[in-house]
């Protein structure tokens, strides 16, 4: 796993310095599978702590009542009156809320622990309650995936300060950590400090505000740990490899050799505080090699080449299409107010707590009655959501001389496609044109052996119609869309249109025609990639891929294996 804290010395220091200062260093991803090694750690970690901290556990799908809190509905019912009950984040307030596979939280209560970090409470309003809690706590976020993509929301990891990567079984937490705990306020921070991390985290492409301090709060945890009244370079050393090593997004530049300095003349102040303050120079230096240190071997190649992080965990997040709202199936992400109709879905608890508030008043508005009283402002609807089927439609220009290369380009990709379509639910559908007019070659499907058998009989040659092929194309994408799938659309021209759209031959024609068609794909917000095929790239294809609001791909030579990996970039973009 590229990026992550990974010696077991720093793994094991980073739960003591989490022991140390849990607020102000936000919290840990801990990528670990379930086992000893994991549950020792936490154990390490929760031995570290003070007695009685709080130390509570948040499960995958937590409903918004349990994690922000709300009506006590047992209470309320029994009762006749609101009764609050705390949530999980409140209850958590001054400890640890260890999150169970993270790397699988929605966006929406990745949100609201976020704001919960920034803010340190938790507002309650809902169920008729108005309440503000305070909920002060660190996260300890359990990353259990097993692809490199699979992570905790971005969100999160950003405001928890080590990532670290499990490996060997910790032993038990020193008794020096209740001593660090409590000489923490008072570690002196060198004044050159602060503006080395700041230089040390620009020239790794860290932008983030919270990095350098997170690093300057791990410093001063080390420091505190170590028997250090002032923080030295070994702490600055392994705050910086713990917060830095998994941010960084690019390798600092190499700085021009300077001449060395003149030696400073012999009558110096050498005092105490000025001998154990670094210089600002070498500090920034040391902090730079510590982190550079921290990155794997195969993470140096691949930020030297530019490759961001965020781009590579995108895939997880488009291989089963776009996510759309549902009243009866798919994943449950809460209720709505509603009437009760047929397909609908009653949410028989949320109902009751919209309920129960009002019991009292009913009971003395209507007598003698049912024990609980539901009127029809109060029934809640359960929302599901569902991930919807990806139909991506490749247009080919099967014209002219190079018709054989660009048909094998999309067989090669057809096939690389659709050898995991069970895995990504992804129909693909081709659309050939030549001469005057664009046919449908093969309607969406997921049948490799129905695509393979369509493709090899495609004659090619003849004219470029490609505003029929566009058009033909869009219509695919539009009936894709009214059945509730992702149209993706893949273009393959060599960009040489000569057939207007009423069949009349002329390439200013063909030209302005095949513009006005790709017009619409960029109204629809299609997720679009146009693979120029000729042996040049051709002016006019980049400018239609503009038009249509397309990815742009130079590819002249027969490459399945790049076309498809294109097609996925795009997919996952969208």
């Amino acid at each position: 796993m590229s990026g992550v804290a990974g010696p077991a010395a720093d793994v094991e220091l980073a739960a003591l310095l989490l022991a140390i200062d849990p607020l102000g260093l936000g919290g840990a991803v801990l990528r670990a599978a379930p086992g000893p090694a994991r549950e020792g750690w936490l154990a390490r970690l929760r031995a570290a702590l003070p007695d009685a901290t709080p130390w509570r556990r948040l499960p995958l799908g937590i409903p918004d009542s349990r994690l922000l809190g709300g009506l006590d509905l047992a209470a309320t019912l029994a009762t006749g009156r609101a009764v609050a009950e705390r949530g999980v984040l409140a209850e958590a307030d001054g400890g640890i809320l260890v999150a169970a596979m993270a790397e699988r939280m929605d966006t929406t209560t990745a949100a609201k622990l976020c704001s919960v970090l920034d803010a340190g409470e938790v507002s309650v309003q809902r169920d008729g309650l108005g309440l503000t809690l305070p909920a002060r706590l660190a996260v300890v976020a359990l990353d259990e995936g097993l692809a490199e993509e699979e992570a905790p929301p971005a969100a999160l990891a950003e405001r928890l300060a080590f990532r670290l990567l499990l490996e060997d079984l910790p032993t038990g937490a020193p008794k020096e950590v209740q001593e660090a705990r409590a000489r923490l306020s008072d570690i002196a921070v060198p004044e050159t400090l602060l503006p080395a991390l700041c230089a040390a985290a620009m020239a790794f492409g860290i932008h983030s505000l919270r990095a350098p301090l997170f690093a300057l709060r791990a410093a001063r945890a080390a420091a505190a740990l170590a028997g250090h009244a002032t923080v030295e370079e070994a702490d600055a050393a392994l705050a910086v490899r713990l917060v830095y090593g998994h941010r960084a997004t690019q390798l600092p530049e190499q700085a021009p050799s300077e001449p060395d300095p003149p030696e400073p003349p012999p009558e110096q102040d050498d005092s105490a505080e000025n001998q154990k303050q670094p210089e600002s120079g070498a500090l920034q230096e040391m902090l730079l090699e510590a982190t550079r240190a921290a990155l794997p071997a195969g993470l140096l190649a691949t930020l030297g080449a530019g490759a961001r992080e965020a781009a590579r965990r995108a895939g997880a997040q488009g291989r089963a299409g776009h996510k759309r709202l549902s009243a009866q199936r798919g994943r449950p992400i809460g209720t709505r107010a509603g009437a009760l109709r047929a397909g609908a879905r009653l949410a028989l608890v949320e109902t009751l707590r919209a309920a129960a508030p009002w019991q009292g008043l009913r009971r003395r508005e209507g007598g003698a009655g049912p024990l609980v009283r539901v009127k029809r402002e109060d029934i809640r609807l359960l929302r599901f959501q569902q991930h919807t089927e990806t139909t991506a439609i490749f247009a080919v220009d099967a014209s002219g001389s190079a018709a054989l290369a660009r048909l094998a380009e999309a067989k090669g990709a057809v096939e690389l496609l659709l050898a995991d379509c069970y895995v990504r639910r992804d129909r693909v559908a081709v659309v050939a044109f030549r001469g005057r007019a664009a046919e449908l070659l093969l309607p969406p499907t997921n049948s490799l052996l129905r695509a393979k058998r369509s493709l090899a009989g495609l004659p090619g040659g003849g004219a470029t119609p490609l505003a029929a092929g566009i058009d033909a194309a869009m219509a695919l994408a539009e009936e894709a869309r009214r059945r509730g799938r992702t149209p993706l659309l893949v273009l393959l021209t060599d960009g040489r249109a000569n057939i207007a759209r009423d069949g009349t031959a002329g390439r200013p024609r063909a030209e302005a025609d095949a513009l006005a068609a790709a017009a619409p794909c960029r109204a629809a917000g299609l997720a679009t990639l146009l693979v120029d095929t000729a042996p040049r790239p051709q002016p006019f294809a980049k400018q239609l891929a503009e038009a249509m609001g397309a990815r742009y791909l130079a590819l002249p030579s027969v490459d399945s294996q790049k076309l498809s990996a294109a097609v996925a970039t795009t997919r996952e973009a969208a």
